[in-house]
């Protein structure tokens, strides 16, 4: 039987038999006090019960303590998250004045040096590196009573862990039980884990096998589930429903968050709503559906009397979970005898089964974002969703760019104010194109590498 661990953040216990809590992040600077404070009330009211901010700084960090005491203030305590990356020095300072920090071990310490091969020796002696730079970090949070997240991106492993294990969900996982077990050696244990993917399969993959083994092991700390660069519309909300729906469903998963490049507070009610249809439904508890068995099976599902945003969700997730141990091609789903073809198409999309379009990899906007990416998006989605198969990252800052663009074709990067960088593969193209020509800039280079379409 597995140790389970609950972790407290400010307030708020999470883990073992506690409610499933939705989260959510702010777009704004954190050295504003006053507008930080003011989408964090915003956020608060919609519904989420965690709020996470950006700092790139050791002064963002500092403004944590500002942005506590005017929200305390105003009456509002729940926790706030500080998400730190590069810098193991800005964690430091936050785990002073944030109920969290949220650490990433793909660049928490490793830096950037194009390294290619790694020797066991080597390996070993980085994670000594690593165990040394948290002694501090680990001290500071036990005295704070600060929670930790360890907080794995799919494109962010570090070049160590990409060497041994290649960018999987096993990297992703072995990166996160590294961190773990360093903590563990510590004798910290209020810490929650997440592995993002903005693939959905991936980052299924990955969480069912940190549960797996964390069982295994012996303890069982919380997982914080999203499915990170989702983008927006219908077809980010089918990827978040999928992932997350599809691992709640599993009994996986105490936080979570569903991460739109659309207004933050957009993102509350469908998580709270994917928390309410599948937040201990149980592995039997499954929708009407039909296996036809022509010479190529399809999954027909069937919802009747339920509300567009329930089909969506049921459906997505209802469909991952079919799909989990045996793989299947066509999906047809209908309500009330009226099929919704375009739903099927994005769900087969959203597992990388088939592609009807587009593909778009999109953060959500934060404090690192320089440009309006919530408008960049649109204008790079009417000009390029037709190009079927074809897959594009637009990301807001450099934390969440390149790396994180998974195997897109083409990244539409953020560089600075109004400055953007776009890359074929992970190979910039464009330096600094000015936000004004960039989309226009992204199409030529599309036609320049032959893969554009005319509608």
């Amino acid at each position: 039987m597995a140790t389970i661990y609950k972790v407290k953040i400010g307030d708020i216990e999470i883990g073992g038999q506690n409610p499933i809590i939705a989260q959510s992040m702010t777009n704004t600077n954190t050295l504003d006090t006053e507008v930080s404070v003011k989408q964090i009330i915003e956020l608060f009211e919609a519904g989420s019960k965690i709020v996470r901010l950006s700092c790139r700084s050791i002064k963002e960090a500092e403004n944590l303590k500002n942005i506590k005491e005017s929200l305390q203030k105003k009456g509002y305590n729940l926790p706030i998250v500080a998400d730190t990356h590069f810098n193991p020095a800005v964690a430091e300072v936050a785990a002073n004045y944030a109920d969290k920090v949220r650490i990433n071990p793909g660049n928490y310490v490793d830096k950037r040096r194009q390294k290619i091969d790694f020797s066991a020796e080597e390996h070993l002696l980085e994670r000594e590196k690593i165990k040394d730079r948290l002694q501090r970090f680990v001290e500071t949070c036990k005295q704070n009573s600060t929670a930790v997240r360890i907080g794995v991106n799919h494109g962010s492993l570090s070049e160590r862990m990409l060497y041994r294990y290649g960018n999987t969900a096993r990297g992703m996982y072995e990166s996160a039980m590294e961190f773990i077990e360093i903590f563990r050696e510590y004798n910290f244990h209020n810490f929650v884990i997440s592995l993002k993917a903005s693939y959905v399969p991936s980052m299924i993959e990955a969480n069912i096998m940190l549960h797996k083994q964390m069982q295994k092991k012996g303890f069982y700390y919380p997982i914080h589930l999203g499915v990170t660069e989702a983008g927006d519309g219908e077809e980010a909300r089918v990827k978040s429903a999928a992932g997350i729906g599809s691992l709640l469903a599993k009994g996986i998963g105490d936080t979570i968050r569903v991460s739109l490049t659309e207004d933050p507070v957009e993102e509350i009610p469908f998580a709270n709503k994917i928390i309410e249809n599948y937040a201990g439904r149980s592995e039997q508890n499954m929708p009407y559906y039909e296996l036809n068995k022509s010479s190529k099976p399809q999954i027909i599902l069937k919802y009747d009397n339920f509300t567009d945003e329930d089909i969506l969700i049921n459906s997505a997730v209802d469909f991952t979970r079919i799909n989990y141990e045996t793989s299947y091609k066509r999906l047809k789903i209908l309500s009330n005898g009226i099929a919704k073809n375009e739903l099927s198409n994005i769900i087969l999309q959203s597992l990388g089964i088939k592609y009807s379009k587009a593909e778009f990899i999109a953060c959500p906007s934060c404090g690192r974002t320089l440009f309006n990416i919530i408008d960049e998006l649109q204008k790079v989605k009417q000009k390029t969703s037709h190009l079927k198969g074809l897959k594009i990252a637009v990301m807001g800052c450099i934390v969440n760019g390149i790396g994180e663009m998974a195997d897109a074709d083409y990244g539409y990067v953020g560089a600075g104010a109004g400055k953007v960088n776009i890359y074929k593969k992970k190979q910039i193209i464009s330096k600094n194109v000015a936000e004004e020509i960039a989309v226009d800039e992204l199409v030529k280079i599309i036609q320049e590498n032959g893969d554009w379409k005319e509608l």
